[in-house]
């Protein structure tokens, strides 16, 4: 699979190259901009476009929109942008209104390389990673009447590490109880959410995709 990173720190730059061809990536390009993102990703048509938030000429949210630009002129290119610091407002921009094939991740997750690795793949896939911090700031905003005031707490749970690309098992283990009891909650989930007929993993992420969407 082939992969452009946009990061305006040369350091960080190099190490994400280094991670990406470690999981098997090749990098196609490499830039400091949102401009030459946008011209890479017309060129080589990657599978996932690794992107910072804040980029030059303005450091503000030239990264979110060069990310929103690629999946609405190159959908078969996933992204997963990258911050420094938590800006829920940019997970859902970016999040919501696509199934799949996206993430948002804080820049210290990198240092864990294996998670960081496994988060890349899964967005590279066409799956969702969604930085822990996030979701705990999305929660925090919500309030008023929606479809999620229906979820017990600990459908909440599941759902919000739903969000952040958890599996079944690594829910079943981060809230040490059994797959069956996550995938009885994820139906649960689902049902209360009148979520459309669709196949499994999609509705999985449109589940997702209705909790930030709420948030927003």
């Amino acid at each position: 699979m082939r992969a452009v990173i946009a990061e305006d720190s040369v350091l960080l730059r190099i190490g994400l190259v280094k991670v990406l061809e470690m999981a098997g990536f090749e990098v196609a390009a490499e830039t400091g901009d949102a401009e030459a993102l946008l011209a890479a990703v017309a060129e080589h048509r990657p599978d996932l476009a690794l992107v910072d938030v804040r980029m030059p000429p303005g450091f503000t949210d030239e990264g979110v929109r060069a990310a929103l630009m690629i999946r609405q002129e190159w959908p078969g290119t996933a992204v997963l942008l990258l911050s420094q610091f938590v800006e829920e407002r940019y997970a859902a921009d970016l999040l919501t209104g696509r199934v799949g094939g996206v993430g948002y991740l804080l820049k210290q997750r990198v240092a864990d390389v294996e998670e960081f690795i496994e988060a890349v793949k899964r967005v590279a896939a066409g799956g969702t990673a969604l930085d822990p911090q996030v979701v705990s700031q999305l929660l925090l905003r919500r309030g008023g009447a929606d479809p999620l005031e229906r979820l017990t707490p600990r459908e909440r749970e599941v759902l919000a590490l739903m969000a952040e690309g958890r599996s079944n098992a690594g829910i079943a283990a981060g809230l040490v109880i059994s797959e069956s009891a996550v995938a009885k909650h994820i139906n649960n989930i689902l049902a209360k959410l009148d979520l459309p007929q669709a196949d499994g993993d999609h509705r999985r992420v449109l589940a997702v995709l209705r909790f930030l969407d709420g948030a927003s």
